[in-house]
């Protein structure tokens, strides 16, 4: 009977992990993909790109952290927290604040730094009362996720390099582009 709850209790934390992980997978190209027809309608507009020699390191800096959540969580052989739970819920949580600023921003969003010249500035949603929710939402994704499988070293290597990234080179070159082609 212990082997069989032991089995079954790797079995739940395997599949767990497992769909976490296709989840984000899955969610990242649908974000690519909308992020790309995004892209093309803006510039169609006369939309601006700024910030293209920092974007790749913005890629990389995510595709690292998949493989090492991936990596450190096989190699933990899929350990759960003992309060999983609550980190889960708040990767959920980031979940629903994401597809929120997807939304509010519309066409807007995007991976890259697009600017339409001359637009307002989206004051909707969550950016009533934060000038950058998606980055804190981005934060808080990779603190949480590898903390359902105790991935600890994931989590704290990529919070403190997309923390460095964000504050010293992808938002101060945001918030110049707007500054520069619209109301911001």
């Amino acid at each position: 009977m212990d082997k069989k709850l032991l089995l079954s209790n790797r079995m739940i934390r395997l599949l767990l992990f497992i769909g976490l992980f296709l989840f984000i997978v899955f969610q990242r190209i649908i974000e690519l993909q909308i992020a790309k027809r995004n892209e093309r309608l803006l510039k169609a507009r006369g939309g601006i790109e700024y910030g293209q020699t920092h974007y790749k390191y913005i890629v990389i800096l995510h595709v690292l952290f998949l493989m090492a959540f991936f990596i450190e969580s096989i190699v933990k052989r899929v350990q759960l927290a003992s309060w999983w739970w609550l980190a889960l819920f708040i990767f959920v949580m980031a979940q629903v604040m994401r597809f929120w600023i997807i939304y509010s921003l519309g066409l807007y969003w995007n991976t890259k730094i697009i600017v339409l010249p001359n637009a307002d500035v989206v004051r909707k949603g969550p950016y009533r009362f934060l000038r950058h929710p998606n980055y804190v939402i981005v934060a808080i994704e990779l603190v949480s996720l590898p903390l359902v499988f105790q991935a600890y070293v994931t989590a704290a290597i990529f919070s403190i390099a997309n923390l460095f990234l964000l504050m010293q080179v992808r938002i101060p070159a945001e918030e110049a582009a707007l500054r520069e082609q619209t109301d911001y």
